[in-house]
């Protein structure tokens, strides 16, 4: 946009007045040129812009909510975890996306698309620009073992942003720094590229970040990112190996308290892998190195923080946390008998002298995950039900609760003018995700008693977590305790499968899972028939099998004439 503003006004001088034909080729004020780049802090520059697209947002604090990086649309609304929330009326794309019927116009597809292709661009400049320095074009060079690690991190950061849209658009064109022309063709499998940009990350990076950069890449994020990537190949043992080495080299996880993943003063903790670094009030920008992706998923109303009542977690999902008198999850399903609702549906004296019923066995992990009526929401006290939802007959009455922070950290923790964008991190890849992921290979492996002892490491961690209470007295009789055993690879499979939603929920990851485990369909319509007795918009949704992907946006397609195609089924 810049050389095409800078060519116009070029234009219009000339028109105006007489000009000498190397006007045309000087440089526009304010950009750099190639070899203005080719210097070793115009690499390292670039390299920190190949970062700075992770939190999806390149233009301005307002409409990158598709792009988020905690993929709350996609991974979340998408799936049986979340509502869009909010009126049926505002944002309605998203209502699309919520109900698997999006057009290849839907903007939170461009969105997405844009941002990370804008990501994968500035990777492939750094890339071009270090070897034209490394090649003796510019001036004194990097050392052999910085230029590798400016090269791992970038490819890292390169394999992240193909990853996020192969996953929602499976036919993604691979353009690289050695790419020529406008447009390549999206005909080929780019999961191979994906593991080899990993692969080099592995093996050129570090375990160790430089001083005060914690945001940076190193071994381990690599190591966890191709062991994500080889699961969502099913290539077991060699994710397992991978996930395997980063949680022996990290601490126990049992150590590292579940609500510190969620605490904007406990950031880049023992349990960050990876995680996309947000700042707001002291950088200058106004807001847009903050958590722009989640801007609208606070509460209503009069709460604290109170934009826009977006991001709601389903009466299906509250419901999950339920245990038995054993105190694990009700893995047959039966978790819907008897469903609680909060005060949904209730009208007159029943609505105003609703109470919570402490007598419901729960998991505690459900306080950090979702906020529900008469209970504690953070600090900022007593969560009063409808007066801080925007509308609960369109979203429900719980409220999202990770993405937000405490009432006593928005003075330094939010954009000035702007108190619903936080500097709030985000958790690309956590241990207890790897945990998880670790388990689910060994299943896969035959390794049962391995994935139950994995699997009761994050349960034993949960238990540690304490309890909500009201005036004193516990909101729920809290329970969580470990699997006796894994009798068998059907139980064990849907053990950890069941973990990973009440460990991870509204993390991003709920759909893609469903997606890469075959389950989709049967999950989703049997999450439609039950969510649909509360909401009529949500009745009779099938899914088909082109629904575990998304159509590429329209606008791409029309510009490459033809050259991108389809996603399979649209």
């Amino acid at each position: 946009m810049k050389h095409i503003k800078y060519i116009l006004l070029s234009l219009l001088i000339c028109s105006t007045f007489s000009c000498k034909k190397e006007f045309l080729t000087l440089q526009p004020q304010g950009e750099l040129t190639e070899e203005q780049l080719t210097t070793q802090d115009g690499v390292e520059g670039l390299l920190v812009g190949a970062y700075g697209l992770l939190n999806g947002n390149v233009n301005g604090t307002y409409g990158n909510y598709g792009a988020a990086p905690s993929q709350w649309l996609f991974g979340e609304v998408a799936s049986d975890n979340a509502h869009k929330g909010s009126e049926i009326g505002d944002q309605p794309p998203m209502n699309a996306i919520e109900q698997h019927a999006p057009t290849s116009t839907n903007d939170n597809l461009s969105n997405i698309w844009d941002r990370c292709f804008e990501g994968i661009q500035r990777c492939n400049n750094t890339l071009k620009i270090l070897a034209n320095l490394q090649a003796g074009k510019g001036t004194a060079k990097f050392s052999d073992a910085r230029a590798k690690e400016i090269q791992g991190e970038t490819r890292l950061l390169r394999a992240h942003y193909y990853f996020f849209l192969v996953r929602i658009f499976k036919v993604v064109p691979y353009i690289t720094e050695a790419t020529s022309g406008t447009f390549v063709p999206n005909d080929k499998d780019i999961y191979p590229n994906i593991v080899d940009d990993l692969q080099f990350a592995v093996a050129n990076l570090s375990t160790t970040k430089p001083k005060n950069q914690k945001g940076r890449v190193d071994k381990y994020a690599a190591q966890a990112y191709l062991g994500k990537v080889f699961l969502y190949q099913k290539k077991y043992p060699e994710a397992y190996d991978l996930l395997n080495a980063v949680i022996l080299a990290k601490p126990s996880l049992i150590d590292m308290p579940y609500s510190d993943n969620f605490d904007i003063t406990k950031e880049d903790g023992p349990e960050t892998i990876m995680s996309v670094q947000h700042s707001v009030g002291t950088d200058g920008t106004g807001g847009d190195n903050g958590n722009v992706g989640d801007m609208l998923n606070f509460p209503y109303g009069n709460a604290p923080i109170n934009c826009c009542g977006f991001f709601q977690p389903t009466i299906d999902l509250a419901n999950s946390f339920k245990v038995n008198a054993a105190g694990l999850p009700l893995l047959d399903g039966s978790y819907r008998n008897n469903p609680y609702k909060s005060d949904f549906g209730l009208t007159g004296a029943d609505k105003a002298n609703y109470a919570v019923d402490k007598t419901l066995p729960l998991d505690p992990r459900i306080e950090s995950t979702l906020g529900r009526r008469g209970v504690p929401y953070r600090d900022w006290g007593l969560m009063p039900g409808d007066t801080w939802i925007r509308d609960a007959s369109n979203g429900g009455p719980f409220l999202a609760v990770k993405n937000t922070i405490d009432a006593a950290q928005i003075s330094s923790g939010t954009a000035p003018g702007n108190t619903n964008v936080t500097g709030l991190n985000v958790n690309l890849i956590r241990l207890g995700d790897v945990y998880l992921m670790a388990a689910e290979c060994a299943v896969e492996k035959g390794d049962l008693d391995r994935a139950l002892t994995l699997v009761n490491a994050v349960r034993a961690r949960a238990a540690k977590i304490t309890p909500q209470s009201i005036n004193g007295a516990p909101a729920a009789a809290y329970k969580v305790s470990p699997y006796v055993s894994f009798p068998n690879d059907t139980y064990a499979r849907n053990a950890v499968r069941f973990e990973r939603r009440l460990e991870l929920a509204m993390e991003g990851h709920r759909f893609f899972d469903l997606v890469r485990w075959g389950i989709a369909k049967q999950t989703l319509e049997s999450y439609f028939a039950f969510e649909g007795n509360y909401f009529s918009y949500l009745k009779g949704i099938t899914i088909e099998a082109r629904d575990d992907y998304f159509p590429l946006p329209q606008d791409q397609i029309d510009r490459s004439k033809g050259l991108l195609k389809q996603s399979p089924g649209y």
